[in-house]
């Protein structure tokens, strides 16, 4: 449904721009998407071929955004920090370097 499509947007904007608490609203994505919904409603009037073409670009966008907000998270989680020495490997995994004969290493 639209309203549930509306919804999730206005969630996703909300979680984009932060804790921000209500900021989200003043931004332009949210003045466009809400104005957008208010003009393609269905009235007793017309039938609104373009209230249906609104839905399937919304519900697009929204998958976009999931989509973004996930794969941020999950290269957040799983990104490499950098190289690692050889003894930060080993001990990673449990594992100690031999020590090199003479004292060096």
């Amino acid at each position: 449904p639209p309203v549930r499509t509306l919804r999730g947007l206005l969630r996703e904007l909300r979680l984009a721009s932060g804790r921000g608490g209500g900021r989200y609203r003043d931004t332009p994505a949210y003045r466009h998407i809400a104005a957008a919904f208010r003009a393609h409603r269905v009235t007793s009037e017309k039938l609104c071929r373009a209230q249906q073409e609104l839905h399937f670009q919304a519900a697009t966008y929204l998958c976009l955004l999931r989509s973004v907000r996930e794969h941020e998270a999950l290269h957040r989680e799983y990104h490499g920090k950098g190289e690692r020495s050889p003894e930060e490997v080993a001990g990673l995994v449990g594992f100690r370097l031999p020590q090199q004969p003479g004292g060096k290493g």
